[in-house]
């Protein structure tokens, strides 16, 4: 079923699956800071798992690019779209490993829907911050290939979200911008909108999570000194953060509403991605790699006392 990559450093230990290179695990002081699951209970609802090469969804899983249309399969059925790449059961090779890190690689040829062969790389690193994770995307093909990258953890603080904001424990903020309405496809209707009066305006100061229900993308995201932007999920006695370095311009925020049983309300799901749903078509923030060219990005994860 696959190899699993143990990590360790300081207080802090992660488990990062071969399989889709996704990442299983992550505690500190052994707390859960992300929903964890193993392969024989999962990954459920994308837990985890890197998205590539387009994060989110592509509407009736077709699209066009440079006057060529492509049909992908679909595979989310509650919105008829084709979601979160394609890569996320395929088997990663393992590069570099130690103790701290480890680094996989994925040769992807390509499949009829999208005929672009890329390389992949990630490298999960743990230190006494916490979790980094960066990526890369080459471009192994002869023409254009349109690109975009995402994750998919579910931050956690261990006792249900929904049972934490019942008794006011449980506070958000995210320094995000703007929001991008959706229709009943969650798919783009229109520009982004300014969160501020909004619903949505998940900025600085912390503000409780309440009944708030999310499953959207923001973007203008507002970057410390060192470029990153933050989702922040407080609870009693600790946050879990999440960080998103440059080039990572959009961030999907998920209440787990739509999950079922157990899973309802459960967790927060806090997506990093390059671009926004729907991308392959609206050509919105999509990168374009010509043969030969890569990109790098980085995102992480990290526990704070309160």
């Amino acid at each position: 079923m696959g190899e699993v990559f143990e990590l360790r450093a300081g207080e802090y230990r992660a488990r990062i699956d071969r399989i889709g290179a996704g990442l299983q695990e992550l505690t500190w002081r052994e707390r859960d800071l992300v929903w964890p699951y193993t392969r024989g209970k999962g990954p459920l609802a994308f837990q985890g798992q890197l998205l590539a090469p387009w994060p989110n969804r592509v509407g009736s899983g077709r699209y066009t690019f440079q006057g060529t249309g492509y049909r992908l399969d679909v595979n989310d059925d509650a919105t008829g779209s084709a979601i979160h790449g394609l890569v996320n059961d395929l088997e990663w090779v393992p590069l570099e490993e130690s103790e701290e890190a480890v680094t996989l690689r994925l040769d992807f040829a390509g499949t009829s829907g999208y005929p672009f062969p890329l390389e992949l790389t990630v490298t999960y690193r743990l230190g006494v911050d916490g979790l980094s994770v960066t990526t890369a995307a080459r471009n192994t093909g002869t023409a254009e290939a349109p690109f975009g990258l995402g994750f998919h953890p579910y931050l956690t603080l261990g006792t249900p979200l929904h049972e934490l904001a019942e008794r006011g424990e449980v506070t958000v903020e995210a320094t995000v911008g703007s929001y991008q309405p959706t229709d009943s496809r969650l798919l783009p209707a229109g520009d982004p909108v300014p969160v501020a009066g909004s619903g949505f305006d998940l900025r600085p100061p912390a503000r409780e999570l309440g009944s708030t229900v999310l499953d959207t993308a923001f973007t203008d995201l507002e970057r410390d000194a060192d470029g990153c932007a933050w989702v922040r999920l407080g609870g009693p006695g600790h946050r879990v953060s999440l960080w998103c370095g440059p080039g990572f311009g959009w961030l999907q925020l998920f209440t787990s509403d739509t999950l079922g049983g157990g899973l309802h309300r459960a967790h927060l799901a806090a997506e990093p991605m390059t671009c926004p749903p729907d991308a392959l078509n609206s050509g919105r923030d999509l990168l374009v790699l010509g043969p030969g060219e890569s990109v790098e990005r980085a995102f992480g994860i990290l526990a704070e006392q309160l």
